[in-house]
């Protein structure tokens, strides 16, 4: 007899190229044999090279979305990505309870394209504040985490953050060491995670696909240090799959 999957849910962009966004989100999900439901937040124009266009969908559109998927099916872990505003992320927590009051999310904050489109300029302190504390984890690479909290270094505004939320700091854009990204848990601990090998080719989406690793990997009921484990080591096969921008994904 087949086993029935866990159920995860993603709310994010849909890229036509399927490097990034729900479609990548989806794939990474398959991955790890859990079963991926998919919300599409914003609709854009690019390839794993370019950016073109973004339009937004609206958010009563993008609630009832949820609505016909959660109303028939239980879900405790989702993975939010591109989203239009704080205002947005909050509505979007706020619902994601209703349906259930111990459901766990995780938020990669895009902030910008990897081809240079910048979604977001809203710096308020006080409303990124308030998002993270709806939050179970946020996924920031060192250049989100700046603009998040761009008056502390990354290290300083990782802690801060974890005050709120957990805290996975991606190595991407670290000139210092782009391979180790560390965890800063809400209990005030501090946890780097590096590969054990190093063979990595850039890839458009790959912080989508760690962020849905992760969440993939706590929806199985790994811990949360061994989910962050389980999902740098996914991502760091994912960048050596092939030396495109496109990477494979490996069950």
């Amino acid at each position: 007899m087949n086993r029935i999957r866990t159920k995860v849910l993603s709310i994010a962009g849909f890229d036509p190229s399927a490097g990034a966004g729900v479609l990548a989100d989806i794939k990474t999900f398959e991955s790890h044999k859990v079963y991926g439901f998919g919300v599409v937040s914003s609709l854009t124009v690019q390839n794993e090279k370019e950016f073109l266009s973004n339009q937004w969908i609206p958010v009563d559109a993008i609630l009832q979305q949820i609505d016909v998927l959660l109303k028939e099916h239980k879900v405790e872990f989702v993975k939010i990505g591109l989203v239009e505003s704080y205002d947005v992320l909050l509505k979007l927590t706020e619902a994601l309870k209703g349906y259930n009051p111990k459901i766990k999310i995780i938020w990669d904050p895009v902030i910008k394209a990897s081809a240079g489109f910048t979604f977001h300029e809203d710096q308020n302190q006080e409303k990124i504040s308030k998002a993270c504390s709806a939050l179970h984890m946020i996924t920031p690479n060192w250049q989100e985490i700046q603009f998040l909290v761009p008056e502390k270094d990354p290290m300083e505004a990782g802690k801060y953050l974890s005050r709120f939320c957990n805290v996975y700091l991606k190595g991407g854009h670290n000139s210092k060491d782009e391979a180790r990204d560390y965890l800063f848990s809400m209990d005030g601990k501090v946890f780097p995670f590096k590969p054990k090998t190093i063979v990595e080719y850039p890839k458009h989406g790959s912080g989508c696909v760690l962020s849905s690793a992760l969440t993939a990997n706590l929806s199985k009921g790994y811990p949360l240090i061994k989910a962050c484990i389980r999902a740098k080591d996914y991502i760091t096969k994912f960048l050596a799959s092939n030396q495109t921008l496109l990477g494979n994904h490996k069950g």
